[in-house]
Protein backbone atom coordinates (compact mmCIF):
# COMPACT_ATOMS: atom_id res chain seq x y z
CA UNK A 1 0.00 0.00 0.00
CA UNK A 2 1.40 3.08 -1.26
CA UNK A 3 0.66 6.33 0.91
CA UNK A 4 -0.89 9.62 -0.56
CA UNK A 5 0.14 12.10 1.59
CA UNK A 6 3.48 12.69 -0.09
CA UNK A 7 1.31 13.23 -3.62
CA UNK A 8 -1.33 15.44 -1.79
CA UNK A 9 1.21 17.30 -0.19
CA UNK A 10 2.99 18.26 -3.35
CA UNK A 11 -0.73 19.30 -5.26
CA UNK A 12 -1.35 21.68 -2.18
CA UNK A 13 2.46 23.11 -3.00
CA UNK A 14 2.01 23.47 -6.36
CA UNK A 15 -1.18 25.07 -5.87
CA UNK A 16 -0.77 27.34 -2.92
CA UNK A 17 2.14 28.53 -5.04
CA UNK A 18 0.32 29.58 -8.35
CA UNK A 19 -2.23 30.91 -6.40
CA UNK A 20 -0.10 33.03 -4.38
CA UNK A 21 1.21 34.28 -7.99
CA UNK A 22 -2.53 34.85 -8.92
CA UNK A 23 -2.91 36.81 -5.72
CA UNK A 24 -3.66 40.87 -6.10
CA UNK A 25 -0.52 42.61 -4.67
CA UNK A 26 -0.64 43.70 -1.28
CA UNK A 27 -2.53 47.54 -1.12
CA UNK A 28 0.04 50.91 0.49
CA UNK A 29 -1.30 52.30 3.16
CA UNK A 30 -0.87 55.66 1.11
CA UNK A 31 -2.14 57.45 -1.90
CA UNK A 32 -0.83 56.11 -4.99
CA UNK A 33 -0.09 58.18 -8.07
CA UNK A 34 -0.99 56.81 -10.87
CA UNK A 35 1.21 55.05 -12.63
CA UNK A 36 3.50 56.97 -15.77
CA UNK A 37 2.28 57.11 -19.26
CA UNK A 38 4.41 54.64 -21.28
CA UNK A 39 4.52 53.82 -25.07
CA UNK A 40 3.00 50.26 -24.67
CA UNK A 41 -0.39 51.40 -23.35
CA UNK A 42 -3.20 50.71 -25.24
CA UNK A 43 -5.33 53.32 -26.79
CA UNK A 44 -8.55 54.06 -26.22
CA UNK A 45 -11.49 52.37 -27.85
CA UNK A 46 -13.26 54.51 -30.07
CA UNK A 47 -16.29 55.08 -29.14
CA UNK A 48 -19.73 54.63 -30.48
CA UNK A 49 -21.90 57.45 -31.99
CA UNK A 50 -25.35 58.27 -30.58
CA UNK A 51 -27.68 56.33 -32.57
CA UNK A 52 -29.85 58.65 -35.16
CA UNK A 53 -33.39 60.46 -33.78
CA UNK A 54 -36.40 58.97 -34.55
CA UNK A 55 -37.72 61.44 -37.04
CA UNK A 56 -34.31 61.05 -39.03
CA UNK A 57 -35.60 57.79 -40.32
CA UNK A 58 -39.19 58.57 -40.34
CA UNK A 59 -38.17 61.82 -42.48
CA UNK A 60 -36.76 58.92 -45.18
CA UNK A 61 -39.86 56.58 -45.13
CA UNK A 62 -42.18 60.20 -45.35
CA UNK A 63 -40.37 61.33 -48.50
CA UNK A 64 -40.51 57.87 -50.04
CA UNK A 65 -44.50 57.56 -49.29
CA UNK A 66 -44.98 61.54 -50.53
CA UNK A 67 -46.32 61.24 -54.38
CA UNK A 68 -45.88 64.86 -54.95
CA UNK A 69 -41.84 64.30 -54.61
CA UNK A 70 -40.67 62.91 -58.03
CA UNK A 71 -39.37 59.79 -58.14
CA UNK A 72 -36.42 60.59 -59.62
CA UNK A 73 -35.46 62.14 -56.01
CA UNK A 74 -36.36 59.24 -54.15
CA UNK A 75 -33.18 57.45 -55.54
CA UNK A 76 -31.00 59.35 -53.56
CA UNK A 77 -33.22 57.70 -50.80
CA UNK A 78 -32.68 53.85 -51.02
CA UNK A 79 -29.24 52.41 -50.51
CA UNK A 80 -27.98 51.31 -54.26
CA UNK A 81 -31.01 52.10 -55.95
CA UNK A 82 -30.35 53.27 -59.60
CA UNK A 83 -32.79 54.97 -61.71
CA UNK A 84 -34.21 51.41 -63.14
CA UNK A 85 -35.94 51.60 -59.63
CA UNK A 86 -37.87 54.82 -60.62
CA UNK A 87 -40.91 52.59 -61.38
CA UNK A 88 -40.97 50.63 -57.86
CA UNK A 89 -40.07 53.87 -55.80
CA UNK A 90 -43.23 55.73 -57.52
CA UNK A 91 -45.58 52.72 -56.93
CA UNK A 92 -44.75 52.86 -53.34
CA UNK A 93 -46.20 56.41 -52.67
CA UNK A 94 -49.41 55.69 -54.97
CA UNK A 95 -50.00 52.70 -53.77
CA UNK A 96 -50.04 53.63 -50.22
CA UNK A 97 -52.37 56.90 -51.05
CA UNK A 98 -54.39 54.13 -52.88
CA UNK A 99 -54.36 51.80 -49.90
CA UNK A 100 -55.90 54.90 -47.39
CA UNK A 101 -52.79 55.64 -45.92
CA UNK A 102 -53.15 59.52 -46.31
CA UNK A 103 -52.80 60.93 -44.42
CA UNK A 104 -49.85 59.03 -43.65
CA UNK A 105 -48.23 58.73 -39.78
CA UNK A 106 -44.81 57.01 -39.64
CA UNK A 107 -43.73 55.78 -36.37
CA UNK A 108 -40.18 54.42 -35.35
CA UNK A 109 -39.72 52.37 -32.30
CA UNK A 110 -36.58 50.33 -30.61
CA UNK A 111 -33.63 51.73 -32.37
CA UNK A 112 -30.88 49.72 -32.14
CA UNK A 113 -27.82 48.86 -34.28
CA UNK A 114 -27.53 46.38 -36.68
CA UNK A 115 -25.13 43.57 -37.60
CA UNK A 116 -24.33 45.56 -40.90
CA UNK A 117 -21.27 48.13 -39.40
CA UNK A 118 -23.19 51.73 -38.93
CA UNK A 119 -26.82 50.17 -39.59
CA UNK A 120 -29.75 51.12 -37.21
CA UNK A 121 -32.39 49.01 -37.70
CA UNK A 122 -35.98 50.26 -35.94
CA UNK A 123 -39.66 49.16 -35.55
CA UNK A 124 -41.99 51.17 -38.09
CA UNK A 125 -45.48 51.39 -37.75
CA UNK A 126 -47.08 52.75 -40.91
CA UNK A 127 -50.37 53.94 -40.25
CA UNK A 128 -53.15 56.60 -40.88
CA UNK A 129 -55.22 58.54 -38.56
CA UNK A 130 -58.17 56.82 -40.35
CA UNK A 131 -59.42 54.18 -38.03
CA UNK A 132 -60.77 52.73 -40.85
CA UNK A 133 -56.76 51.42 -42.40
CA UNK A 134 -55.37 49.27 -39.79
CA UNK A 135 -51.70 50.25 -39.56
CA UNK A 136 -48.90 47.69 -40.47
CA UNK A 137 -45.68 47.05 -38.47
CA UNK A 138 -42.20 46.20 -40.28
CA UNK A 139 -38.87 46.28 -38.95
CA UNK A 140 -36.55 48.25 -41.13
CA UNK A 141 -32.91 48.65 -41.68
CA UNK A 142 -31.38 51.89 -42.55
CA UNK A 143 -27.87 53.19 -43.52
CA UNK A 144 -25.77 55.98 -43.19
CA UNK A 145 -24.96 58.16 -46.29
CA UNK A 146 -22.85 61.29 -45.35
CA UNK A 147 -24.94 62.94 -42.96
CA UNK A 148 -28.47 61.38 -43.50
CA UNK A 149 -29.86 58.12 -43.80
CA UNK A 150 -30.75 55.84 -46.65
CA UNK A 151 -33.40 53.12 -46.46
CA UNK A 152 -30.91 49.88 -46.93
CA UNK A 153 -31.02 47.76 -49.58
CA UNK A 154 -31.97 44.86 -47.49
CA UNK A 155 -35.58 46.63 -46.53
CA UNK A 156 -36.43 48.08 -49.78
CA UNK A 157 -36.06 44.67 -51.61
CA UNK A 158 -38.77 43.46 -49.15
CA UNK A 159 -40.87 46.30 -48.63
CA UNK A 160 -41.59 47.95 -52.12
CA UNK A 161 -41.93 44.96 -54.23
CA UNK A 162 -44.55 44.02 -51.76
CA UNK A 163 -46.51 47.33 -52.30
CA UNK A 164 -45.56 48.59 -56.32
CA UNK A 165 -44.88 44.89 -58.13
CA UNK A 166 -46.88 43.67 -60.71
CA UNK A 167 -48.17 40.34 -60.62
CA UNK A 168 -46.27 38.35 -62.80
CA UNK A 169 -48.20 36.66 -65.80
CA UNK A 170 -50.32 33.80 -65.57
CA UNK A 171 -48.89 30.62 -66.89
CA UNK A 172 -49.52 29.50 -70.03
CA UNK A 173 -52.28 27.05 -70.37
CA UNK A 174 -51.27 23.32 -70.48
CA UNK A 175 -51.63 22.05 -73.95
CA UNK A 176 -54.33 19.58 -74.60
CA UNK A 177 -53.60 15.25 -73.84
CA UNK A 178 -53.01 13.96 -77.10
Amino acid sequence: MTSRAPVLSAVTLVAALWLGGCADPPQAAGPQSAPPATGTMRPALPTVAPLPSPDQLTGVLYRLADPTVPAEQKVALVQYATADDVPALKNFGEALVASGFAPLTVDATDLRWAGEPGHVVATVTIGSPDPQVRPFTFPMEFAPVRDTWQLSKRTADQLLPLVGATPPPPPPPAPPPG
